[in-house]
């Protein structure tokens, strides 16, 4: 086993608390892990598993991160995919002046964005990931999609000697897997269909859910929507979270929205497209203040001060 460790610079202001657990949302989740210090996890480079450990040091305006790798194979191509790949993950290139100043202007929203200032946009390494994480949770807690998906990873994600941590499952790994045995791990025959659909599309050359990366939000949501068990939600969630287009607030999220009618004090739930008038004026930053709401939601459970304490009764479908 190799290791070896290097300095990134995130873009300030930068909290790695806020932003993995943005990106976690839950503390049942195992394959995102925290512990209140470091960020853990096991990404896939060439197909091989390379584990990444990473701490903060400094302050959210002077902030650096300390990363440390370990594979069998640290080839410098494999170290700048690691860099990229966690770049691409915790929005460390991202500069969000422009969203602080339309927050400063807000008073609705200026005191949430203060609180979680330092947070960055979050996103799944892989789009592939983001479908199958939008899959997951469909019609169900995110507590049991999160369950689902760190089953998945258990069974079929790669992991290096003496690592309890497992990768996401790439369309590679998924060769081979049957509709039986993810029935067996908790998800419904229509979902197993679903994912073993896409993921046997993208291994042989049918599909190329990276280079939706340069597709226009319609032209993105088109594809996805014409892909099997794919809908306008988790069309919209995969452009959020997997593309990282931070102008989109998934709209048929029940936990969305109900944060954020919650947030604006209203009694009534919002449908669609009382949602997309509701974030208009925080427009092209309405995905982000999705993540401050989702964290709003985090530290009422009490995960973010006072460790992980398990499930909140109040998070219900679709609550990120």
């Amino acid at each position: 086993m190799k290791r070896t460790s290097f300095v990134l610079m995130p873009v300030p202001p930068f909290r790695l608390d806020l932003t993995v657990w943005a990106l976690r949302r839950r503390p049942a989740n195992q394959i995102d892990c925290w512990d209140g210090n470091t960020f853990r996890r096991v990404l896939e480079i060439d197909h091989e598993p390379a584990e990444v450990s990473v701490q903060q040091d400094g302050a959210a305006d002077r902030p650096s991160l300390s990363v440390s790798i370990s594979a069998h194979s640290l080839s410098s191509s494999r170290q700048k995919e690691v860099k990229n790949q966690l770049e691409r993950m915790l929005g460390l290139r991202q500069d969000l002046s422009s969203f602080y100043r339309l927050a400063k202007q807000d008073p609705k929203i200026a005191p949430l964005v203060e609180e979680f200032r330092g947070l960055k946009p979050p996103r799944f390494p892989t789009v592939f990931e983001a479908v199958a994480n939008g899959i997951a949770c469909q019609q169900l807690s995110l507590l049991v999609g999160i369950l689902l998906l760190s089953r998945l990873a258990g069974k079929y994600g790669q992991t290096i000697a003496s690592s309890k941590l497992h990768s996401f499952p790439s369309p590679e790994d998924l060769f081979g897997a049957r509709f039986n045995s993810l029935k067996a791990l908790g998800f419904s025959g229509h979902k197993a269909e679903f994912l073993l659909a896409i993921a046997a599309n993208e291994r042989q050359g049918n599909l190329d859910l990276e280079k939706l990366e340069y597709c226009d939000n319609q032209a993105a949501l088109e594809i996805l929507e014409s892909l099997p068990g794919i809908g306008r939600w988790t069309a919209e969630y995969v452009l959020l979270r997997g593309l990282g287009r931070l102008n989109v607030f998934p709209g048929d999220d029940v936990g969305a929205r109900n944060n954020l009618a919650r947030f604006l004090g209203r009694r009534r739930p919002l449908d669609y497209e009382g949602v997309g008038r509701a974030v208009a004026k925080w427009q092209p930053y309405a995905g982000f203040i999705y993540f401050h709401l989702l964290l709003a939601r985090i530290r009422d459970a009490g995960w973010l001060s006072n460790g992980e304490r398990g499930e909140s009764a109040g998070f219900r479908r679709n609550a990120a």
